[in-house]
């Protein structure tokens, strides 16, 4: 978490000169960014912190994340950080579950506590009018740090302290409060488990690092997702006032436009590809962290497309990209010893990309389901 901004590089920020960036770049640079262009030799833990984490409201979603962008990736090796507590699923960004390093854990909690703290207001502040919340966090850490337990429980027994309020609520407050993760084997590939949560610093021993500061933030995010604007920035993280943390960093960033005229921020030596750089077909898991990541999605996923991939309950639904952008969903159906990926695309697709998306249809499968026979079926012109 310590990654220092770049160093200073003379820029003209007059607006009038910021160059534009249509949609194509920045799809390609977003591409280059998250690992997509091609398959990365580096490790679990080096893609996480990267990538500045990854989502993880469905448990398996990290590794369907990490096979898509990583060369001969094991899910193993994603089970061996998190039994060795050297990665961690908890509340971050957006209070959304993320999984990422310890490292980053125990740096970017503290920054991101005024976004956990506004979850809670707008969900229970009605039903915790009068708590004494420190008390309730107090409480809820102590016992949460003597044996991990679920929101369940642990809101039962705060009840029986404060019997005037919902169990529900009173678990959302420690959440909110007390940085808790999930223990394994909630989270693990082959298995899991019930979410059973406890303190980030007893999880981790009482490790320390220095709190992540606004502007270190900001670098991090464009190091995974930028070029980007303000308010991509401040969505992605649930964070308000970044403009000034971009103004703090000031000529250590590059300006840009994009077609719309809104100003874009950068790193000066980030790539961005030309938008004519070949970009093979590959499959996104659920809750795919590039499809949450920006308040203006049109880089990655069209306006018209949307209603078939965001839930109207919550849910991201796992997606297909073809030249860099979402062009359907899939789905893997498993039977005894069979498997079937269900691939629907949005439009109809050509002969080439049929045959692109087949292969890397069965490179997936060989992944999810091993061990089983597999097919592949195309679903053509499915509205839902």
């Amino acid at each position: 978490m310590n990654e220092r901004a770049p160093e200073p590089r003379s820029q003209s920020h007059s607006p009038a000169a910021a160059p534009t960036l249509d949609r194509r770049a920045l799809n390609r640079a977003l591409l280059a960014r998250q690992l997509l262009l091609r398959r990365e030799r580096m490790t679990a833990l080096e893609a996480l912190e990267r990538l500045c984490g990854l989502q993880t409201q469905s448990p398996t979603a990290p590794y369907f994340a990490l096979w898509a962008r990583l060369e001969a990736f094991d899910p193993a090796e994603l089970e061996g950080l998190l039994l060795e507590r050297e990665a961690v699923r908890l509340a971050l960004m957006r209070a959304t579950l993320h999984l990422v390093s310890a490292r980053d854990a125990l740096a970017l909690r503290p920054l991101l506590r005024p976004v956990q703290d506004r979850g809670l207001a707008g969900a229970f502040g009605k039903r915790l009018a009068g708590v004494d919340l420190d008390a309730v966090a107090a409480l809820g850490r102590e016992w949460t740090a003597e044996r991990p337990q679920s929101f369940a429980e642990l809101g039962t027994r705060l009840a029986d302290r404060w019997p005037y309020s919902e169990p529900e609520a009173l678990a959302a407050a420690v959440r909110a409060r007390v940085p808790l993760v999930q223990t394994p084997p909630r989270g693990l590939w082959d298995r899991s488990g019930q979410a059973l949560h406890t303190p980030l610093e007893a999880w981790t021993g009482g490790r320390q690092e220095a709190a992540c500061t606004d502007e270190t933030l900001v670098v991090r995010y464009l190091t995974a997702f930028g070029p980007a604007s303000v308010k991509d920035m401040q969505v992605w993280s649930g964070l308000t006032k970044l403009k000034d943390a971009v103004r703090r960093l000031g000529g250590r960033l590059v300006r840009f436009r994009d077609e719309e005229g809104i100003e874009l921020f950068d790193l000066p030596e980030a790539p961005r590809p030309d938008g004519l750089a070949p970009s093979p077909p590959r499959f996104l898991g659920e809750f795919d962290q590039m499809l949450l990541a920006y308040a203006d999605r049109s880089r990655i996923l069209s306006e018209t497309h949307k209603r078939r991939v965001f839930t109207a309950n919550g849910l991201v639904r796992p997606v297909f990209l073809l030249d860099g952008l979402v062009a359907g969903k899939w789905d893997i159906r498993e039977r005894g010893g069979e498997a079937l990926l269900l691939v629907e695309p949005f439009a109809p697709l050509s002969a080439g990309d049929r045959e692109a998306l087949g292969v890397e249809g069965a490179r997936l499968l060989a992944f999810a389901a091993r061990g089983k026979s597999h097919e592949i079926r195309f679903v053509d012109g499915v509205a839902d």
